[in-house]
């Protein structure tokens, strides 16, 4: 039987539904083979050869392929369709040549399906092709210079910065827009300007709301009120004038849907709308393209094909009527510059069934896939039409204008299904409907409100608005955005708060650094071009070996300039970089560079494993520290209180806020310290709290059978401890309340021992019970079940534990999840798999001839595997 991989066992389960039993389909399990994290794995002294290693979860995977091409040499490739899948593809090819698994000459065939369909895979084995060498060499190209950049430039970071954990390509720069628009949120001083409204009536007794536009003869522009006392004076104008209709204007308005989703739109609107990172948003479109439900998610390419756009077309007429369906097709261009990534855009396989019908369990999954087949409706309706009215009002002697807008919706058109989402909220004057109003009748006043404003800080980025203005600079592309935005929080370069993206200090420092001296590197028109030559080299217009060359060249001098410097020189550069952040104006006119604890020594800016922070220049005759976000910020250190002659601090360390008795010296390099425990806020923090904090470990009082009891907080959480005479070690029971560390009684800590020992591990005397039963294993027995772990819930089945995706409730998982971890979890470590059903026998199938299209690319050979 010929033997077809993909990449997960997922689609590998749904593809051999259709081909059926005449093919043999497994999975590769993604990528197969890397380069090996040591230096020469991208030779550049030797025309850029590559160093490829076939990793270790991935060698059982190989070998399961390569003994299944024993019986049928004729391998096809059907990996995704994408430069990821090409060189997955090429990957394995050239690992099971390597093998002797397959012959020199023996043809493979490379096949490639927008969705995981039966008539999809049906007709892309019907035509199969060779591997695509440029776009395999679009990969090389950027897999080199991934490895290039983060193997030179990441050392230098962690010599120069200590903490720093790495540097990237993509995710440097990526990193750089969220920090200056932090120093941008920073560095804003916001204007004040005042707005009047009215509440005005009509003959009939109905209230609308106008604003002022014209004062004193003249159009109000956006700052021309800019104080309490003008507002006033306009209010008194307003207040002090019959008012009547000068005109009004009605104009039809129309209002288009949008394009169906390629994956950065998609990765927005599911922000926007669910607040689902693009991490967790490809994930679950994974899943939904692996069991063909909906197209390829990784895409840069908005047209659809025309069998899908009759079929919305069809969908549409029958769930809403006929007048919502356009007389001709929407046609939607692709922006994408090459093909590379301009597959189809991100829609339903089938767009008769809405999510109800598919009946998805997953939650994650339903919500998506609702999303992904509203939107793909909606591209194919007609246009929403509207009557928009803008009403004038003025007084005899022209003085005070104020004008009225609002609109009425005539037809609704596609926004029945679906409207997009907006990044932040948006007022709109436009969006309210008005009553009746006639030309020439009087506008009496039943209010006249002056309302002040600010201008406003230009928002931090969210991750769907990170996306698009990657998109805009033309930096990473569709397959990247997610992977680059959780790599730059996985740092803790960045944290992410209320759907926001802040800037750790670490990550301020990083950029600082980069953008001082490697600022070409961390250039927003640099990557983008870098990535246009990328593109050029998977549409067969540029040789990657020369795009390697030139950006080698010039890259490898910059890190040899910057090794020369020391430590001391490059804080030098970095704290006048950043002195208008580290040392603003005090309100007291004081030299905002003096320590504010000793009044003496000077602030400078300093690194540690955590980041930077600012530290006095007398250390350690004076430990001032605080972050490198100012005085008063949320590590900031302060003084409680005195107790037997020492001060008491409460400052901010690695680990989060503690207190602390007195400073180091010589002789006593470690004060007492303790963290503020799990509910405890820093700012409810006093003197009390502290010394309370402080005198632990508590004594509760001594045991019946000798020894004392103590209670304390502990790495996991508050808990009683006691050691009988007689016993090798301690006995520790959890706390529940953190106020039992306190408040404790003796009775009660000699019960908790007393079961604890009596039941010292919950799996000795008895077995967890199960947070849900999924039922039994469908290939192999065996109960499988979602239990609770200390690390969180997983998967259990016989011996096999595997953990949950964070993105998935654990009240969701569902049996097929289920059955999927276990396998991976199995087939990484090692255990036993589930037995596969078996198969009817089926005759060996004439092996097609493969077209003849360029062949793969053979400077790249591996040296081993």
């Amino acid at each position: 039987m010929p033997v077809v991989v993909v990449e997960s066992p997922a689609k590998a389960k749904t593809i051999n539904k259709y081909l059926g039993s005449d093919y043999t389909v497994l999975a590769s399990y993604g990528h197969v083979r890397d380069l090996p994290p040591k230096d020469g794995s991208v030779d550049t002294e030797n025309d850029f050869d590559m160093t490829w290693e076939i990793g270790v979860d991935s060698r059982k995977h190989v070998k399961a392929i390569a003994d299944a091409l024993k019986n049928d040499p004729n391998l096809i490739l059907a990996t995704d369709p994408d430069r990821e899948g090409e060189a997955i593809s090429w990957h394995l090819e050239e690992a099971l040549r390597k093998r002797k698994a397959i012959k020199k000459d023996t043809p493979v065939s490379r096949v490639v399906f927008n969705a995981i369909t039966k008539a999809a895979v049906t007709e892309a084995m019907k035509n199969p092709r060779e591997i695509d060498a440029p776009l395999v060499e679009a990969y090389l190209a950027r897999r080199a210079l991934d490895y290039l950049v983060g193997f030179n430039l990441s050392p230098v970071l962690w010599r120069k910065l200590p903490g720093a954990r790495s540097a990237g390509r993509v995710q440097s720069v990526c990193l750089r827009l969220i920090v200056e628009r932090e120093m941008e949120i920073e560095a804003f001083n916001p204007q004040e300007y005042w707005t009047v409204k009215a509440v005005l009536s009509t003959a009939r007794g109905q209230d609308y709301e106008a604003r002022l536009t014209v004062l004193a003869g003249k159009k109000l522009e956006k700052f021309d009120i800019s104080n309490a006392t003008q507002a006033e004076l306009a209010v008194q104008a307003i207040e002090s004038r019959e008012l009547s209709i000068t005109s009004v204007e009605a104009k039809p308005a129309a209002r288009n849907p949008s394009a169906p989703f390629m994956t950065s739109t998609l990765q927005q609107e599911a922000s926007r709308k669910f607040g689902m990172g693009a991490r967790a948003c490809m994930s679950t479109a994974q899943r939904l393209y692996e069991a063909g439900h909906i197209t390829y998610m990784r895409t840069d390419g908005i047209d659809m094909a025309p069998e899908a756009v009759t079929e919305a077309r069809t969908a549409i007429a029958a769930r809403f009527g006929d007048k919502y369906v356009p007389k001709e097709p929407r046609i939607y261009k692709n922006k994408a510059k090459n093909a590379q990534e301009a597959h189809e855009c991100i829609r339903p396989t089938n767009l008769e069934a809405d999510a109800a019908a598919l009946k998805l369990r997953d939650a994650d999954q339903a919500k998506l896939y609702d999303l992904i087949w509203k939107r793909t409706l909606a591209c194919q309706m007609e246009s929403a039409r509207m009557e928009r009215t803008t009403v004038e009002i003025g007084s005899k002697d022209e003085q005070v204008g104020l004008r009225a807008t609002g609109q009425v919706v005539l037809f609704d058109g596609f926004m029945a299904v679906y409207e997009e989402g907006r990044d932040d909220a948006v007022v709109d004057d436009d969006d309210k409907r008005l009553p009746q109003i006639s030309q020439g009748e009087a506008a009496p006043k039943k209010s006249v409100t002056p309302e002040q404003h600010h201008t406003q800080p230009p928002p931090r980025y969210t991750e769907a608005t990170l996306v698009k203005r990657m998109e805009e600079l033309g930096i990473g592309r569709p397959s990247t955005y997610a992977s680059v935005i959780t790599t730059i929080q996985d740092r803790e370069y960045v944290r992410k708060e209320q759907n926001r993206l802040f800037p750790e200090d670490k990550g301020r420092i990083v950029t600082i650094f980069l953008l001082n001296f490697f600022r070409k590197y961390v250039g927003y028109e640099f990557t983008s071009s870098l990535e246009d030559e990328l593109d050029d080299v998977s549409a067969g217009n540029r040789d990657y070996k020369k795009v390697l060359e030139r950006f080698w060249r010039d890259f490898s001098a910059a890190i040899a300039e910057t090794s020369e410097l020391r430590i001391s020189e490059v804080l030098d550069v970095l704290d006048e970089a950043l002195a208008p952040q580290l040392y603003p104006a005090r309100e007291d006119g004081s030299d905002p560079r003096i320590c504010p604890k000793c009044g003496q020594g000077q602030l400078h800016l300093k690194t540690s494993r955590t980041g930077g922070f600012v530290g006095c220049g007398n250390y350690p005759e004076c430990t001032y520290t605080r972050p490198i976000a100012g005085e008063g910020a949320d590590g900031d250190e302060r003084v409680l209180g005195e107790d037997a002659g020492d001060e008491i601090w409460l400052k901010s360390g690695r680990f989060g806020p503690y207190v602390q008795r007195g400073e180091p010296t010589p002789e006593n390099k470690k004060p007492p310290r303790a963290s503020l425990p799990k509910g405890w806020q820093k700012d409810d923090m006093d003197l009390e709290k502290a010394l309370t904090l402080l005198s632990l470990p508590r004594q509760i009082g001594e045991h019946p059978e000798g020894g004392m009891i103590t209670s304390n907080f502990g790495r996991f959480g508050p808990y009683v401890m006691h050691q009988l005479p007689d016993d090798a070690k301690p006995t520790y029971a959890n706390l529940k309340d953190p106020n039992d560390v306190f408040e404790l009684g003796m009775n009660r800590a000699v019960e908790l021992l007393a079961e604890k020992r009596a039941n010292p591990g919950r799996g000795r005397s008895a077995a967890a019970k199960p947070l849900k039963e999924l039922g039994e294993h469908p290939e192999s027995g065996g109960a499988i079940n979602v239990m609770e772990g200390r690390y969180g819930p997983y998967v259990k089945w016989e011996k096999v534990n595997a953990t949950i995706p964070k993105d998935v409730e654990a009240a969701d998982v569902t049996i097929e999840q289920a059955v999927e971890w276990i396998a991976e979890k199995a087939a990484k470590g090692g255990k036993k798999k589930a037995a596969p059903k078996k198969k009817a026998a089926a005759k060996k199938p004439a092996a097609k001839k493969p077209a003849a299209k360029k062949a793969a690319p053979k400077k790249t050979a591996a040296k081993k595997d």
